[in-house]
């Protein structure tokens, strides 16, 4: 996994439009990077919807927030929608961009072994350094982990 110090690949990958992402978008700015396994489902529905509640006051200490999955870009859409997000999310299809943050793990699942998403953010400084990760996420009170 990325550490602190490290820095991120320069293409972060496509949003929820097919727009290209790249890190130096962020420039001068500290961007919350969260990793996290599906749209629409409990615990990531929970986490997205505190970082919505949350927004103005992460965009007040100089956040931004993106966050990422291997969802499409259609999905993404809708999840942006049903919950009226205000940030980007990237369509990981391909996994590219969560096996560079060393996110893509094996995960078990009712005995069930199988590669997934873990649920990881990273705080980024405005030259694209990793200053903290994030490994236990508190899905109901994100936000707050990111500002503490």
């Amino acid at each position: 996994m990325l550490g602190v110090g490290e820095k991120f690949p320069e293409l972060l990958g496509v949003d929820q439009n097919g727009k290209e992402v790249r890190l130096s978008d962020f420039k001068g700015k500290k961007l919350a990077l969260y990793f996290y396994p599906k749209d629409n489902t409990s615990g990531c529905t929970a986490e997205a919807c505190n970082l919505r509640d949350n927004y103005a006051a992460l965009k007040e200490a100089g956040y931004e927030v993106v966050g990422v999955s291997k969802d499409s870009a259609a999905s993404h859409r809708k999840f942006i929608e049903k919950q009226s997000l205000p940030f980007t999310l990237i369509a990981d299809t391909e996994t590219t961009l969560n096996q560079a943050a060393g996110v893509w793990a094996e995960k078990k699942l009712y005995g069930r072994t199988y590669m997934g998403t873990l649920r990881v953010t990273f705080l980024i400084d405005e030259n694209g350094m990793i200053e903290r990760v994030i490994e236990k996420v508190d899905t109901k009170n994100h936000a707050s982990q990111i500002l503490g």
